[in-house]
């Protein structure tokens, strides 16, 4: 998805971009091959829906491996701006496009990538959305926290997408889970049920 940086020179970054990659292209095929409406609609109490969390996404990389760094992104935001409305980049208009949002965030994770490449793992920044007693981490701690924030956002992408088609997985052909035809997932999942069921119905301690 994104271009290969240098070598790290013996410093983790390559690993640290492995895992990173890993999960951005996880991210954005979740919202591959839907309709309009499903890459959009909220599929929890809180609104949570795919294509707003690659837009969310994308701010963080900008924010985490730019912004703090002195590298600002060379696009305009509004929805990261101070004024934005709460959750502003957490859903996507009706007249953003679904190519501008993926877009965007594939030029984020190159602006990532090139902050990456470029300045030595323990270099020092500052979160200024961070309390200034504790806004100061290294480019390494950085990395890590956008590491962690887009593995979990693909995990909710992943339960989202099945609730929608059933497509699970890292991605096309690596559905990471056991192996298994729909017959044996369904009477899987009963199973599942029946011992949450019978768990329900045994009496607690001290009854």
């Amino acid at each position: 998805m994104v271009t290969e940086s240098g070598g790290d020179g013996g410093d983790g970054r390559a690993e640290l971009l492995r895992y990173l990659r890993e999960a951005r292209a996880a991210l954005v095929w979740k919202v591959e091959g839907l309709s309009e409406y499903d890459a959009r609609r909220p599929l929890t109490p809180t609104g949570t829906n795919l294509l707003g969390l690659v837009k969310h996404a994308a701010g963080i990389e900008i924010g985490y491996l730019g912004e703090v760094f002195g590298r600002p992104f060379p696009e305009e935001l509004p929805w990261l701006g101070v004024d934005a409305e709460p959750n502003a980049d957490m859903w996507v208009r009706a007249e953003e496009s679904r190519e501008a949002v993926t877009g965007l965030y594939r030029r984020a994770c190159a602006h990532a990538d090139a902050t990456l490449a470029e300045l030595p793992p323990g270099t020092v920044g500052r979160v200024p959305w961070w309390p200034p007693e504790r806004a100061a981490l290294t480019l390494r701690h950085a990395a890590v926290r956008v590491i962690a924030d887009t593995h979990r956002h693909a995990g909710q992408a992943d339960v989202l997408r099945e609730l929608i088609d059933g497509a699970v997985g890292l991605g096309p052909g690596n559905p990471a889970l056991a192996p298994g035809d729909p017959a044996w997932w369904r009477a899987y999942r009963e199973r599942v049920e029946r011992a949450a069921r019978e768990a329900a119905a045994r009496p607690g301690p001290g009854v």
